[in-house]
């Protein structure tokens, strides 16, 4: 059987200056380990979190695209290249 379970990383609780360190390994593991399709959840609350994981996003080679998860607006979808 198989495990379609997308590798996620939750930043509730997290503060804005350790989200870009959190991101990058998060992403670069995840790239390692050859998934192409990760989840991060930042919660609504004032979009702060948002806000840094974005910024940390669009400043990450490893990254392809990424965008609000359209059924949860407190999660972005991440594509990660090949």
């Amino acid at each position: 059987m198989l495990n379609n379970k997308i590798p996620t990383l939750d930043l509730h609780g997290e503060v804005s200056p350790m989200v870009d360190l959190l991101v990058k390994d998060f992403i670069l593991e995840n790239y390692i380990s050859g998934h192409k399709k990760v989840i991060i959840i930042h919660g609504v609350g004032t979009g702060a979190l948002r806000k840094a994981v974005h910024q940390s996003l669009n400043n990450n080679k490893l990254v392809s695209n990424f965008k609000i998860d359209m059924f949860n607006a407190g999660s972005t979808i991440i594509e990660i290249k090949d």
